[in-house]
């Protein structure tokens, strides 16, 4: 972080509290500077999150004198794990418009210091080396255990296939154009880990900046809208949120993301609405771009999208019912034969 900005020494809970109202210029709400775990209070109040946000995505943000940024960087790096979660709630700000200024090439090094934070984290996390993350797959050169082979098993069976989810993280100090993509990519995995500690609002704008970085159009928004964020100023919002590069180490997570928002445990409608309208968004710039893996991702979570809103239908017990009455009557007649 530069040096010139000013710094607070944070250790817990309520120092992060203390420096966050001097920041924003008064004293945060009641429910959360006299809660009784006021990380969690910082985590969920709608009312806090709303100012931080507002003024991460304002003029000037992002800056390397910018006081907000100084406190992430400070309340992530007093690695409180309670106080961190808070400060990967507002990953999708921070990604989102750090993304969509970045193309301008803006400096931007307050919301710089803390990705490269977020990213080292992310490595540590990985064994200190930053290994690949893999999973492995069933190799269908094996017999299956459940029917004969019809040809004798080798003496040495075949080796499982290894997919990358995700690939190594090298330690990054600075933000280069050719890495953004890859330091971005690996903060929203670091997010997608905790997403289900993570407020609904924090994954709304997930979804909305997902829709901005896309840059195209959903069938819900009409021929001629396209799908950015909501903005009082028409010429600030087109200097923000604007398309970006989306290559796969970018664009996996993120789909990953929209996933869960659409078919994980969340009964939030809005949220569901707004993750379908993501995946189609997406959809359509894999298809502009011809990139395959992200076509065949996005179209297979469109078409569970489609699955999930077809109603499933209540089951029927009245053929069963009908058919017992058919079975006991069998049973009185074979016993009235019998006597």
């Amino acid at each position: 972080m530069p040096n010139d900005a000013p710094s607070q020494s944070i250790h817990s809970a309520k120092d992060a509290l203390d420096a966050l109202a001097g920041i924003l210029g008064g004293a945060l709400p009641g429910s959360v500077a006299a809660a009784d775990d006021p990380a969690a209070a910082l985590l969920n109040d709608p009312d806090v999150a709303s100012a931080v946000t507002g003024r991460l995505r304002g003029a000037g943000s992002g800056a390397g004198n910018d006081t907000l940024c100084r406190w992430l960087y400070d309340v992530f790096r007093a690695n409180v794990p309670e106080l961190q979660l808070t400060v990967l709630r507002f990953v999708p700000t921070l990604a989102g418009v750090y993304m969509c200024r970045a193309v301008s090439r803006k400096l931007l090094a307050g919301f710089e210091a803390v990705l490269l934070t977020l990213y080292a984290h992310a490595t540590a996390q990985r064994g200190g080396a930053g290994e690949a993350e893999t999973v492995s797959l069933p190799n269908l050169a094996n017999s299956s255990p459940y029917h004969d082979a019809k040809v004798p098993p080798k003496a040495k069976p075949a080796k499982l296939d290894v997919a990358v989810l995700s690939p190594p993280l090298e330690p990054h100090g600075t933000m280069r154009a050719t890495r953004r993509a890859h330091i971005v990519g690996a903060i929203l995995e670091l997010y997608h880990g905790k997403l289900s500690r993570m407020p609904l609002s924090s994954k709304m704008d997930l979804c909305e900046f997902c829709i901005a970085w896309a840059g195209t159009h959903s069938k819900a928004d009409g021929d001629d809208k396209l799908c950015l964020l909501p903005a009082t100023d028409a010429a600030a919002n087109a200097e923000k949120w604007r398309r970006v590069p989306l290559p796969w180490e970018l664009f996996q997570p993120a789909v990953r993301i929209v996933a869960h928002c659409l078919l994980g445990p969340s009964r939030s409608e809005e949220l569901k609405a707004q993750a379908t309208r993501t995946a189609e968004c997406l959809y359509w710039r894999a298809i502009e771009t011809m990139d395959a893996p992200a076509l065949l991702a996005t179209r297979s979570l469109m078409r569970l999208s489609q699955m999930v809103e077809e109603p499933i239908p209540e089951p029927s017990f009245s053929g069963a019912i009908e058919n017992m009455a058919e079975l006991e009557a069998m049973r009185a007649n074979i016993l009235n034969t019998k006597n």
